[in-house]
């Protein structure tokens, strides 16, 4: 069969698992007025051609609800939102006293940051996390054929990281890099001992009864338990490839983790309830820097958006070969995650997600 008409064949399959939801329905349910998030679900499956969408949604008094397009609910790599769990570690490391958010890289990772503007001994623990490093990303430099398919130590990352130049001196300016939270991962090993995916497990899965979220161990190129399939695009209308089972070692402490819709929604519940972080580490966590003029902005590890009905909620999201997610609670207790199966090319589609997540936490309030 040719590709595009895999493709069509693929959307179609969707819009027809999309309208089989809604069959299902009471016939009352037919007068009831529209879900805006089911509503929001179907249209980035049948409209924007994504194979599948999944949300959960809480509102403040803890009433959750699962929703789904295309495909059943389950698992999804998460990508970067795992920088939020690895950053939890560090900062419960700085509460213990046993690093210091303001210590230098070089104290933790002696000769280690080297490059052209680059130096260990300019850059502190804090700057990693808020990504004010000025490290240049590693990750435009992983190309398809290495992503996925080639285990990477984090050493290899950084090595290709540091074949560029400083983007900028530290803690001037902001710029995404995922290099920053590879060296995250690593001093939170130098300083426990012990592997990074094994500190997040006992740290936070295992005390906030995580049971469907994990750091999948090396050589680990499956999603363990129930899940829809990951597409990845070369471009936008370009053939759908199933990118479901990938090596992750590439995105490491900076997007390798893989969860649920409601995981998410549980874990950062807890993060802001003050239940994994002190008051004042959770403070640190929650101090912004903007992002442009977008009304964002980016703590240690931890995003804060502005809402359409008012205020802000706060999460990360994460983008990774098959799959998109966005998500984040509110300090009044709301909470919403929405995940695609595929990483979209196309910024539009990117936009709905988020404007998606919105709809969510507003209609929530």
């Amino acid at each position: 069969m040719p590709r595009q008409t895999r493709r069509r064949t693929l959307v179609r399959a969707a819009a027809a698992a999309v309208m089989a939801i809604g069959a299902l329905a009471p016939a009352a349910a037919a007068t009831a007025r529209p879900d805006p998030v089911q509503q929001g679900l179907n249209a980035l499956v049948v409209d924007d051609g994504v194979p599948a969408a999944l949300a959960s949604v809480k509102d403040r008094d803890g009433r959750a609800r699962t929703y789904t397009a295309g495909a059943r609910d389950g698992q999804v790599r998460i990508g970067s939102n795992t920088k939020t769990f690895t950053a939890v570690v560090v900062l419960q490391l700085v509460g213990e006293g046993r690093i210091g958010l303001d210590d230098k890289v070089e104290t933790h990772l002696p000769d280690l940051v080297r490059g052209e503007g680059i130096d260990g001994r300019r850059i502190t623990v804090r700057e990693l996390l808020q990504h004010t490093s000025g490290l240049p990303d590693y990750e435009a430099d992983v190309t398809d054929d290495i992503l996925g398919r080639r285990y990477l130590e984090p050493r290899d990352i950084l090595d290709i990281a540091f074949r560029h130049k400083a983007v900028f001196e530290p803690g001037t300016s902001w710029a995404y890099s995922n290099t920053n939270y590879v060296l995250a991962g690593l001093i939170a090993q130098k300083i426990t001992g012990r592997p990074l995916g094994e500190e997040i497990d006992k740290r936070i899965v295992r005390p906030l009864g995580l049971r469907h979220t994990y750091f999948p161990t090396a050589g680990d190129m499956t999603i363990r338990e129930p899940h829809p399939k990951g597409y990845h695009q070369d471009a936008p209308g370009a053939p759908l490839r199933d990118v479901t089972e990938i090596d992750p070692s590439a995105s490491w402490a900076a997007g390798q983790m893989i969860s649920t819709n409601a995981d998410l929604n549980q874990f950062l519940t807890a993060l802001l309830d003050g239940r994994l972080l002190r008051p004042a580490q959770l403070a640190q966590m929650r101090t912004t820097v903007p992002l442009g003029d977008t009304g964002a902005g980016y703590g240690l590890g931890l995003m804060s958006r502005p809402l359409s009905c008012g205020g802000v909620y706060w999460g990360h999201g994460g983008d990774i070969a098959g799959y998109e997610t966005r998500g984040g609670v509110t300090d009044d207790g709301r909470a919403a995650a929405v995940a695609v199966t595929t990483d979209p090319v196309d910024g539009a589609v990117a936009k709905h997600v988020e404007k998606l997540v919105d709809t969510a936490l507003c209609r929530s309030a």
